[in-house]
């Protein structure tokens, strides 16, 4: 499923997704096609579910135009 295709049969909610095809241009990981677990009306739930994701799964809102997704080489480590 395209990502304009959940976009209008879910407007302005928070969707659980599982990532099945992206592409990556510089540091950013674009998704290309989804397939949709569920809805989410409750921005609390969804911040709960986006705590479980794993792997490919991301929580996402409908309100943006596109998938992207800014990639860290090392999101473990800190400067200071």
């Amino acid at each position: 499923m395209q990502w304009q295709e959940v976009r209008n049969i879910y407007p302005d909610q928070y969707v659980l997704l599982e990532i099945l095809n992206s592409h990556t241009e510089d540091s950013m990981q674009y998704v290309d096609e989804v397939a949709l677990i569920k809805a989410i009306q409750d921005p609390d739930e969804a911040t709960k579910e986006l705590l479980k994701c794993r792997d490919n799964n991301i929580v996402y809102h409908t309100g943006q135009e596109k998938i992207a997704i800014e990639l860290r080489r090392n999101p473990l480590y800190r400067n200071r």
